[in-house]
């Protein structure tokens, strides 16, 4: 961060306390000091109001306001409000007899900034009966410009003197003079959609930013002053798009336009002359925020379900006409109301448009989500992610070809496999045995994969690598270091990112440089620039002659002349943005998609997609993409805020920390992924987050909360059910032996966080007086639970192998697998049997393969531990013994796991050849199930 010459008149504030007995450094966003500003403001003016306070508290709760109303005049410089006239008022109030107005308009400021809206004080506006609040949504304008007072002046009167009653949005605006202000304003200021340029700005702030230096990562550049007109705009528009993308930029310019808007015209979204075009420029920013703020499809389903028609078709739900009128379900009218029922239709005419072939509002609502997610194509599911997957799969991968599969994916993704017919090569996680998960699969390890193939003359032969970003426990790639090495051992792999969790991460700048679309945009970016190529020709010098256990461990740089960007992502929006249950989203930036894959894909789509698909859920993800690019980053700013809080309120709180822990990067993360190594920089603010992103193999998304509970003697699922869930009402997803995994999301209120803080100290709390009373027997047993928890971990085990009669090369050191041909044939019972967990470490043991026919899946961890066509070995059947989980699938209980016969495996009893029941393929012969 930035500091101004001022800095030392308040360097004690950046290692001072704001109030008592906090600092800076406990903050996780602006929002949230800005807020407590306020509320100390207020309480420091409450007590000098008293007649008779103490002097020692008098100077104290002076110098409180004193302090607190110069960070005011700091913050306030960002907003249209509380503005800086806002901060020359309350400065005005500061004296003996107004202390008690001051008290009263901070707490009133205060609450209004607890509203989350631009402006505290509502709005008016005039119809027939008189004043009325006006509704409509407001916004900040940030303009950067070097503003006298009288042009500022001049600048809001010219804008305000623009508006009209008809306009649809209202707006404040926020005048800076120079790039550093810019940029903390369009970081601090949610509420910012529009930036108004004029290329005369500075480059150096006038304020004091210490307050931010923990709270913002660093904004000043280099120099642009010395730069030209053309440069300086350049470098800020740049700059802007990186951090917001979704804003609107507008360039204005007192002379010289013509020559602006072709040197940089491509950089703003318009060119203004300054002295002509005030109304233009209004109306434009207005244009600007309502092509993020239009709904295509909702608005034509509304529209629909104005209409008055009669229904000739499918449907009897349709306008509510089977439901309304009936006297024994005309409850279900009263539960969900009379426009669900309105907008039912399975019509594609009236303006709805087909989901299967669309050309009218679905095509408009696809191609504004692809912009927003900063995607080339975007396409809705509605029916889940789980599908998306499968529709990317099979577009791409043709039966025989090679994926590369993260072993711990989704379900969807081993089926999309079987379905695909493809050869899987499972990739390992690193183990986190302790709490009984996987994180993520470490980039050495996709590395030497690519490279065994290449070494065996098989690369040509990997089509796809399928990989889940972030994990559901909150491991997250580098996306971008990745996909370039990977594509410096083969420059034309395509990518399949499951971002199921991470839809929100395209609407936060510290996240969406790990997302696959801003990722393959960056990539592509860079490979086409000449510095790129000098630097990939010094590269292939340095490499030259390298054996491949070291190109492993070294950086690698793909071919300029060679390399393609072929990135898929599939994100559940209804999992962590607005949408209706199983509304997901397909994004796709395939440089080839449009001659190779195209209609493959369409293929695919066809196939898996519903010809009646249902209309509220695309209506849903069309208003959740509103949503998001006019207030996303609003949304998940607040989300990580809260959880970081969150995290910072167990770990400070005595008896909270006793018994819970909420774990950090550095117990999920190893050090070896992390450059910064040590204590999990979540603690550290988001400065030290930022860093971490920048620089870590892995982090750890913050809003994932893996809590402990060891210490508790209290397992798992036992907690989630009988505490969490019936005793305290709180829904969680995941558990595993000893944690509980609770996360935020742009929904998650802070009552909800309060429940949850409140939740666990009620627990703690009776746990405290149960141990405190328990007899030195039930205390030893107690004990006992918990040092189990704590410290007996079954290890979990790694993809063992598939037998080889499923492998393409049995020889070789790959070790792909033809799952498709296990999991048909295990529909032929005679080429099945059951054993039980005795038998088969018998056989093990003796060093007969035992090859699974199902997946067998337990809950937790919640991924195939088995597949069909993989032997068992000893670490997976010790793993199965030492599970106390209630939840197996694949694995019944009274007759053990199911497996394929010895003779149904080549080279186990027929001699060879083509397993016995089965065709050429593998499949099941005539008259399967």
């Amino acid at each position: 961060m930035e500091r101004s010459t001022r800095a030392a008149e308040s360097t004690a504030r950046d290692s001072g306390p704001t109030r008592p007995g906090e600092e800076i450094s406990a903050y996780n966003s602006v929002a949230q000091l800005q807020t407590d500003i306020w509320w100390s403001l207020s309480d420091a003016a409450r007590r000098l109001a008293i007649p008779d306070l103490d002097p020692a508290e008098r100077t104290e709760a002076t110098a409180a306001v004193d302090r607190n109303l110069a960070d005011i005049e700091v913050l306030t410089h960002y907003y249209s409000h509380p503005g800086r006239q806002v901060a020359e008022t309350l400065r005005g109030l500061a004296s003996e007899p107004a202390y008690a107005e001051l008290s009263r308009t901070a707490a009133q400021i205060g609450r209004g900034l607890l509203a989350d809206v631009p402006d505290a004080t509502a709005a008016v506006a005039q119809d027939g009966t008189g004043t009325v609040a006006d509704r409509r949504p407001r916004f900040d304008v940030l303009v950067v410009a070097d503003l006298s007072e009288t042009e500022e002046a001049k600048v809001h009167r010219d804008l305000r003197a623009s508006r009209r009653r008809e306009d649809p949005f209202v707006y404040g605006v926020v005048a800076v003079s120079n790039f550093v202000d810019a940029m903390v304003a369009i970081l601090v200021n949610p509420w910012i959609q529009a930036v108004v340029a004029r290329p005369d700005f500075h480059t150096h702030s006038d304020f004091d930013l210490t307050l931010l230096d923990r709270l913002l990562p660093p904004v000043g550049p280099p120099d642009l002053d010395r730069l030209t007109a053309a440069d300086r705009a350049r470098a800020l528009a740049h700059r802007i798009r990186r951090e917001r993308p979704e804003l609107d930029l507008y360039l204005v310019e007192q002379a010289s336009i013509e020559q602006l808007a072709t040197q940089i015209g491509d950089e703003f979204d318009s060119v203004f002359l300054q002295q002509e075009d005030v109304l233009d420029l209004h109306l434009t920013i207005l244009r600007g925020v309502g092509r993020r703020y239009r709904t295509p499809f909702y608005s034509a389903l509304l529209e629909y379900a104005r209409k008055p028609s009669g229904v000739f078709h499918a449907l009897p739900v349709s306008r509510g006409n089977s439901v309304v009128r009936s006297p024994w379900i005309h409850d279900m009218c009263d539960f969900y109301g009379l426009n669900i029922f309105l907008a039912e239709t399975s019509a594609t005419a009236g303006g709805l448009d087909s989901l299967l072939e669309p050309h009218g509002p679905i095509k408009e609502a696809q191609d504004l989500a692809a912009r927003a997610f900063g995607a080339r194509r975007t396409y809705f599911v509605t029916n889940g992610t789980s599908t998306a997957n499968k529709i990317v799969t099979q577009s791409l991968v043709a039966p025989g070809d090679v994926v590369l599969v993260d072993r711990n994916c989704h379900k969807s993704h081993h089926y999309a496999q079987v379905l695909a017919g493809s050869h899987v090569s499972y990739l390992d996680s690193y183990a986190i045995d302790e709490f009984s998960m996987y994180g993520a699969i470490p980039l050495s390890d996709i590395k030497r994969t690519l490279l065994t193939y290449r070494r065996e003359g098989r690369l040509d032969q990997v089509a796809l690598v399928s990989l889940t970003n972030c994990t559901f426990d909150g491991v997250v790639y580098d996306v971008e270091r990745v996909m370039a090495e990977c594509l410096a051992i083969k420059p034309d792999l395509v990518f399949l990112w499951d971002e199921a969790w991470f839809a929100f991460a395209r609407f936060h700048p510290v996240y969406r440089r790990r997302t696959a679309m801003a990722a393959a945009a960056r990539l592509a970016e860079r490979f086409g620039t000449a510095e790129y190529r000098a630097e990939y020709e010094r590269h292939v010098q340095r490499m030259r002659g390298m054996a491949d256990d070291d190109l492993v461990r070294e950086p690698l740089l793909p071919d300029p002349d060679k390399v393609r960007i072929r990135a898929y992502a599939t994100q559940s929006t209804h999992k962590t943005l607005t949408s209706l249950r199983q509304g997901s989203m397909i994004h796709v930036h395939d440089e080839e998609f449009g001659w190779r894959n195209e209609e493959a894909f369409h293929e695919a789509y066809m196939t898996h997609t519903s010809t009646s698909p249902n209309y509220q859920v695309l209506a849903s993800l069309d208003v959740g993409r509103r949503q998001v690019e006019l207030e996303g980053f609003e949304l998940v700013s607040r989300q990580v805020e809260l959880a970081m809080t969150l995290r910072d309120r167990i770990a400070g709180h005595p008896l909270l920390a006793k018994y819970f822990r909420v774990l950090g990067s550095s117990e999920l993360i190893p050090d070896e992924y992390r450059r910064r190594g040590g204590d999990c920089p979540l603690h550290a603010g988001p400065v030290a987050m930022e860093e971490a992103w920048n620089t870590d193999e892995f982090v750890l998304d913050p809003c994932r909360l893996t809590i402990e509970i060891s210490a508790t003697g209290i397992d798992g699922d036992t907690f989630k059910h009988a505490q969490l869930m019936d005793r305290w009402g709180i829904q969680i997803n995941k558990t595993t032996r000893n944690t509980v995994l609770a996360m935020t999301n742009i929904g998650t209120p802070r009552t909800a966080a309060a429940h949850l803080l409140r939740a666990l100290l009620g627990i703690a709390v009776e746990l405290e007086a149960e141990t405190g009373q328990l007899t030195p027997e039930k205390k030893r047993a107690f004990d006992l639970r918990v040092d189990a928890l704590t410290h007996d971990h079954p290890p979990l085990p790694d993809f063992s192998r598939f037998h080889d009669t499923f492998r393409a090369d049995p020889a070789g050191a790959a070790g792909d697998g033809d799952m498709r041909k296990a999991y048909y044939m295990a529909y032929r019972e005679e080429l099945c049997e059951f054993v039980s967990p005795g038998e088969a470490r018998r056989r093990v043991e003796a060093g007969q393969p035992v090859v699974s026919a199902i997946f067998v899946t337990p809950y937790p961890p919640g991924f195939p531990i088995l597949v069909p066509g993989q032997e068992f070995s000893e670490d997976i059947l010790d793993f199965m013994d030492a599970l106390d989980t209630k939840e197996i699938h694949g694995f019944d209980p009274e007759c053990g796991y199911r497996v394929f016969v010895r003779s149904a495996l080549v080279g186990a009893g027929d001699g060879g050849g083509t397993p016995a029941g089965t065709g050429e393929g593998g499949g099941p012969a005539a008259g399967k199930r």
